[in-house]
């Protein structure tokens, strides 16, 4: 199985929706990488601000950022190779990298809400 790991620059949240602008190549990565982690794929993000100990451990990162700087950020791996370094991969990357239908890169979290009702039913509502 193959293994991506995105370093990603320091930001408060991995989403894009938690600053005064919502920036939707991150909420699409976002999304993109909880699909792939549903199929059971083995990718894991790391956020600089978050996760420095990741970046220190990575002797590759290490020598990008310092002949680069922080706008090599953030860095995709795949397989421990580095696959790309200042953007984010596109969802036709991830597709072709992980042998996945683009359609699957796009699922949305559903989140199981529970409803009681009066009289003790219950009803189990799931959103998106």
């Amino acid at each position: 199985m193959k293994k991506v790991e995105i370093f990603d620059p320091a930001m408060c949240c991995s989403t894009g929706v938690c600053g005064p602008g919502v920036d939707p190549n991150l909420t699409r990565v976002a999304s993109t990488v909880y699909s792939l982690e549903q199929k059971g794929v083995d990718i894991k993000r790391f956020n600089l601000a978050n996760d420095p100990a990741a970046f220190v451990d990575n002797e590759t990162v290490n020598r990008i950022l310092q002949e680069k700087g922080a706008d090599a950020l953030p860095i995709t791996f795949l397989d421990g190779e580095v696959a790309k370094v200042g953007v984010y991969p596109t969802n036709k990357e991830f597709s072709e990298w992980l042998e996945v239908s683009a359609e699957e890169l796009t699922q949305k979290p559903r989140v199981r809400v529970s409803v009681k009702l009066t009289k003790g039913e219950s009803y189990n509502v799931y959103t998106v």
